[in-house]
């Protein structure tokens, strides 16, 4: 009986001892483990000298510099291509205008032609179908060269304006100032502020 539990008691004591002994080698391999990987960081860390580090901050500046050159440039390349696009784009218009100004300035020939044939018909019941029909494509024309922005000169008892009219002579006249308009010759134009045609006009002196 006495045998039996000191036997007992030795498998107890040794149940003990592996526990304490697996113990142990659990701390041992976990300690072991804290100082790889202590050491392992300590290997990341990298110290440079301070003459390196201040090196290394200037060609930062440096770099940081230059982001600032090239952005500055980029910027003005890219208002300077506006101020190109810009340019082009006025261009355009400006030979879009022209291109509109040579056609109508066909179309005004053909208008002086009807009206100065109006002027000289004889006024006969004979000629009056003529007349109206020919009134009728007149109008139309002139209605065609007003939605196209095309008005006419004022130039009747007006003063003479070198920049809207075209003196064909200068006369004596008692009845008008001097530099006043007596008769207009041929009807001008302007489309907008630009001058199509001037005024021929006959001016006192």
């Amino acid at each position: 009986m006495i045998k039996k539990e000191k036997t007992k008691k030795k498998q107890e004591l040794k149940k003990i001892a592996e526990k304490n002994e697996q113990q142990v080698s659990e701390m041992k391999k976990a300690e072991q483990e804290a100082k790889e990987e202590q050491k392992g960081t300590q290997e990341e860390m990298v110290t440079i000298p301070l003459n390196d580090y201040a090196a290394q901050l200037e060609e930062i500046d440096q770099l940081k510099s230059k982001v600032d050159e090239y952005s500055d440039g980029w910027q003005r390349e890219r208002a300077d291509f506006d101020n190109y696009r810009k340019r082009i784009q006025r261009d355009q218009d400006q030979q879009r205008q022209n291109n509109k100004i040579d056609i109508i300035q066909k179309y005004l020939v053909i208008q002086d032609d009807l009206e100065l044939a109006l002027n000289t018909v004889p006024n006969n019941e004979e000629n009056q179908n003529w007349v109206e029909g020919i009134t009728l494509i007149l109008n139309k024309l002139k209605k065609i060269l007003d939605e196209e922005g095309i008005q006419p000169i004022p130039a009747g008892n007006a003063k003479f304006d070198p920049t809207l009219h075209e003196a064909i002579s200068n006369e004596d006249n008692p009845d008008f100032e001097s530099g006043q308009i007596i008769e207009v010759l041929k009807q001008g134009y302007t489309i907008g502020d630009r001058v199509i045609r001037p005024t021929q006009v006959r001016v006192a002196k």
